[in-house]
């Protein structure tokens, strides 16, 4: 009797196992999903851009900082193909990634990739940084001794560069990465998009008080056709927008679950008035990619390396598309960190480059000003006022912020910018603003 009632129970278990493992593989959750496209994503573009090997992203950038969940991903990777497919106990939640040339890794759900690609940009002529790629460090034992503390760096550090007075004075790569390696920026690809409406404002081809119905124009039956591109880039459009990578969220979804993320982040209703509360959206920023995509004829694929890349320098950058060639101008810029450099430093000129004005007069000054309703913590052109760490302003500085601890730091005061990238966790509470501030009372002691 009681073996019997032990084979019933077990039967039940089995059963109930079966159709568990059906129902995850007709309808896995968002949750999973999630998991499985992030990885396929994040180890597509680190081999292909980056040229990585895909075990030790799976492992190290993957894996090691992330969710219990994505410990149990496995990965395919065609590279024939130049396919990254991942699945969750190598059955469950299937996604792939897939790469093309110059314009990186898309995750692919429902809608097909349209086969446009992009052409490499020439290799810079011979010559010192930043017209050339030569470096020539000035010496001085104390920048080398700040780039040698770990602390200084912070765990998990990939590429430091120092800019001083227009030049190179100091770099530190971590085992694995060099100079010529592309990085993810995540966040600081925002700064970016936001140069990168500077540059159609300086054409005539956008304003910053105009309102965005002409790529929304839903938006003109409701509060929404209100909002100007001046409000998306001060992150006060009044948009609904939740920012929290930890969940399944409106982030979330949008980087991993749909073809067409700018039209999936401009469905999201008005839930305040328009100007009157801050709230950090990489939604926003996505939304803005479609806006200065579609006041080009073409669809605006090449303008972003012939408009801004190309003219500083930027060799190396990939700047990614979703499924609908929308670039993700929220989260996915890949550049080496001298590139990272260059834009920090071109910012740092005022939108001047080699004498060309490729920004309006004062735009950056613009973009450096407080925005009133994030109480001064971010400025009206999409970077922050307010120090890494959650540490406060320091003098005139600002700074570009990424994901995991990318950081570019711009100081106006000491002709100075500071670019640190690598994979650091924000549990870690790691800020740069110490390593910029050791360096300038070494610059000082000079």
């Amino acid at each position: 009797m009681f073996g019997k009632a032990i084979g019933i129970f077990s039967g039940g278990f089995v059963g109930i196992a079966v159709v568990l493992a059906g129902y995850l593989l007709l309808f896995p959750p968002d949750l999973l999903r999630v998991g499985t496209n992030y990885s396929a994503k994040i180890v597509c573009s680190n081999v292909f851009i980056a040229g990585r090997e895909p075990d030790e992203v799976l492992s190290v950038d993957v894996q090691a900082p992330g969710h219990p969940l994505l410990k149990q991903i496995s990965i395919d990777v065609d590279r024939e193909a130049q396919i990254v497919e991942a699945r969750l106990f190598k059955i469950f939640a299937p996604a792939i990634s897939q790469y093309r040339e110059g314009l990186g890794c898309t995750n692919v759900h429902s809608a097909g990739l349209s086969n446009q690609t992009l052409a490499a940009s020439p290799d810079l002529p011979d010559g010192i940084w930043p017209l050339g790629n030569d470096v020539e460090l000035f010496e001085n034992p104390r920048i080398a001794e700040a780039l040698s503390d770990e602390a200084l760096l912070g765990e998990g550090y990939r590429a430091i560069v120092v800019v001083r007075n227009g030049r190179i004075v100091g770099e530190r790569y971590a085992q694995g990465f060099d100079e010529t390696t592309p990085l993810l920026g995540w966040s600081m690809t925002k700064t970016v998009t936001a140069s990168l409406i500077g540059t159609l404002v300086q054409s005539g081809e956008m304003s910053l008080g105009e309102s965005l119905v002409e790529s929304f124009p839903d938006w003109a039956q409701d509060g929404r056709g209100d909002i100007t591109v001046a409000d998306m880039l001060a992150m006060s459009s009044g948009l609904e927008w939740n920012e929290d990578y930890g969940d399944v969220s409106d982030v979330t979804r949008m980087l991993y679950l749909k073809d067409d993320q700018a039209g999936f982040a401009s469905e999201r209703p008005a839930e305040s008035e328009t100007g009157r509360v801050f709230n950090y959206s990489s939604g926003t920023s996505t939304i803005l990619s479609r806006v200065w995509q579609d006041k080009l004829n073409d669809g605006g694929l090449s303008y972003p390396k012939e408009a801004l890349f190309e003219p500083l320098g930027m060799t190396s950058v990939v700047l990614e598309t979703d499924a609908t060639d929308i670039f993700v101008g929220s989260s996915y810029m890949y550049a080496a960190a001298r590139d990272w450099a260059r834009f920090g430093q071109f910012l740092l000129q005022q939108g001047v480059w080699q004498g060309q004005q490729i920004l309006p007069k004062g735009f950056t000054n613009w973009m450096f000003e407080p925005v009133a309703e994030s109480d001064g913590k971010y400025g009206k052109g999409h970077l922050w006022i307010e120090a890494p760490g959650d540490l406060p302003p320091f003098e005139d500085a600002v700074w570009l912020q990424g994901h995991d601890g990318q950081s570019i730091g711009i100081f106006p005061s000491y002709d100075m910018v500071v670019v640190r990238l690598g994979l650091t966790p924000s549990k870690l509470g790691y800020s740069p603003l110490p390593l910029a501030k050791e360096l300038i009372a070494a610059f000082e002691s000079q």
